[in-house]
C-alpha cells in the first residue's frame, strides 16, 4: 500500500476527531507488518483523560492481537484542508516505543501533501526501557 493511500485513511480518521476544546483534529493510519491498517483519531475530554490518535490506533491494533508494526501516518490541524505537520506528543512517543523497534517510521503530512519521515529513535532518543 502506498503512503499517499494511507494519508487518505488518516484524513478520514481525522474527520472523526472529538476535539471540542482544542479544535485540533488528528488522524492516524497504523500499518502492521501483515498489511492490516488500524486508524485512530484524538478524543478529548473535559478533564485530563484525553487520548491521542496514535494511542487509539495502537490500542485498537493491540486489542485485536497485533504485535508487529511497520509504520504510522499522522495528519493534524484545525481544518482538514489546512494540515500542519503533526508529530506525536511526548507521552505518545514513549507509548509507541514500547511496541516497536527503534527504526519504526513515523510519517507526517502538511497542507501541501509534503510527507516527512522520522524514526522513533530520533524523536525519543532516550526512551524508558526496562
Amino acid at each position: 500500500m502506498d503512503i499517499k493511500d494511507l494519508v487518505k485513511y488518516a484524513k478520514e480518521a481525522m474527520q472523526n476527531s472529538y476535539s471540542p476544546y482544542s479544535k485540533y483534529k488528528v488522524g492516524t493510519a497504523l500499518i502492521c507488518k501483515n498489511g492490516k491498517v488500524y486508524t485512530g483519531c484524538n478524543v478529548e475530554n473535559h478533564g485530563i483523560m484525553s487520548i491521542c490518535a496514535e494511542r487509539v490506533a495502537f490500542t485498537k491494533a493491540i486489542s485485536e492481537g497485533e504485535k508487529e508494526f511497520d509504520f504510522i501516518v499522522i495528519c493534524g490541524g484545525y481544518d482538514i484542508n489546512n494540515l500542519e505537520e503533526c508529530l506525536p506528543c511526548g507521552y505518545c512517543r514513549q507509548f509507541i516505543s514500547e511496541f516497536v523497534s527503534s527504526d519504526f517510521k513515523i510519517y507526517t503530512v502538511d497542507n501541501k501533501e509534503n510527507i516527512k519521515e522520522y524514526k522513533i529513535k530520533d524523536l525519543l532518543p532516550y526512551s524508558f526501557k526496562i
